[in-house]
C-alpha cells in the first residue's frame, strides 16, 4: 500500500486523539421534540432489492402526507420520484457505492452524477469501509471528494455513510473527520445493511468529532419514537427510517396524553 500524505495523516491522528481524550456527550438540545418538527427531520427510506414502483408511488404519497424531509431511495427509482414529488418541497435521496462501499471512486462520482441528473437533490454514499481500516486515509478522502464535487456542482447535499458498525472508534473519528474535511455535508451512522445500526454512543461520538454546525443522520434500525428522540438527543439532525409513519404516530400519541 502506497504512504498517504503525511499531512493527512497527522491531522487524523490528532483528531483521533483529541476526540477520544473527552468522553462524548449528547447534544444540548430539548427533551421533546414536537411530531412536525421529527417529520421535518426524516428520510423516508426505501432501499429494498424488490421494491416496485407501486411501493415507491405509496413511499412518495407518505411523505407528501406526512412532510417527511425527503424520501430515500436507490438510483433505478430516482425519475420517478421527480415526478411525483417535485414541487412539493421534498428531498429526492439516492444512495451511492450502496451497500457496500466498494464501488470504484470514478464509478461513485458517474452514478452521483447521473443520479443527480435524474432528480437526485440529496446524494447518500458509502465510503471505502476497507480503507479506513487500513488507514488510507488519502483514498479515502479523494472518495469522498469526488462525489462531493458531483453534488456541490448542481447544489446536491452529499451524506457520507461511515457503516459505524464496522468500525472502531478511533475509526469512526477518522471517517467523520476525512468525509468533513472532503466537502461533506452530513455524515451517516449506517446503510442500514451491515451488522448494526445507529446507536446513541455513535451519534455523540460522531457530533463530538464533527462539531456543532455539520449534519449527521442517524440511520438503521429506528423503529420508534423513542428510537428517533435518543438518536436527536444524541446530535442527530437527520433520521433514516423505513418506519416513518410509525414514528410520528406515536409523536403523535405522546403528545396528545
Amino acid at each position: 500500500m502506497a504512504s498517504e500524505p503525511l499531512s493527512l495523516k497527522q491531522a487524523v491522528e490528532d483528531k483521533i486523539a483529541q476526540v477520544m481524550s473527552i468522553p462524548a456527550h449528547p447534544a444540548s438540545v430539548p427533551a421533546r421534540i414536537s411530531p412536525d418538527e421529527l417529520a421535518a427531520m426524516i428520510d423516508h427510506t426505501l432501499l429494498k432489492a424488490e421494491a416496485t414502483t407501486e411501493q415507491i408511488a405509496a413511499l412518495c404519497q407518505q411523505a407528501r402526507e406526512h412532510r417527511f424531509a425527503a424520501v430515500c431511495v436507490n438510483p433505478v427509482h430516482v425519475a420517478q420520484c421527480r415526478a411525483l414529488l417535485g414541487g412539493t418541497g421534498i428531498q429526492i435521496a439516492c444512495v451511492v457505492g450502496f451497500p457496500l462501499g466498494a464501488t470504484l471512486p470514478e464509478v461513485k462520482g458517474y452514478e452521483a452524477q447521473r443520479a443527480i441528473a435524474a432528480g437526485a437533490t440529496e446524494v447518500d454514499m458509502v465510503i471505502q469501509v476497507g480503507a479506513i481500516k487500513e488507514r488510507a486515509y488519502d483514498q479515502v478522502r479523494r472518495d469522498i471528494a469526488d462525489v462531493a464535487q458531483a453534488c456541490h456542482a448542481r447544489g446536491v447535499i452529499l451524506k457520507t455513510i461511515i457503516e459505524a458498525a464496522l468500525l472502531t472508534d478511533e475509526e469512526k473519528v477518522a471517517a467523520c473527520y476525512i468525509a468533513q474535511a472532503a466537502g461533506s455535508d452530513l455524515v451517516k451512522t449506517s446503510t442500514g445493511f451491515g451488522p448494526g445500526g445507529a446507536t446513541r454512543h455513535d451519534v455523540a461520538l460522531m457530533r463530538q468529532t464533527v462539531g456543532p454546525t455539520m449534519g449527521i443522520k442517524a440511520a438503521g434500525g429506528i423503529r420508534t419514537y423513542q428510537d428517533a428522540l435518543v438518536m436527536v438527543q444524541a446530535g442527530a439532525t437527520r433520521i433514516g427510517a423505513s418506519a416513518g409513519i410509525t414514528i410520528i404516530q406515536q409523536a403523535r400519541a405522546e403528545e396528545s396524553q
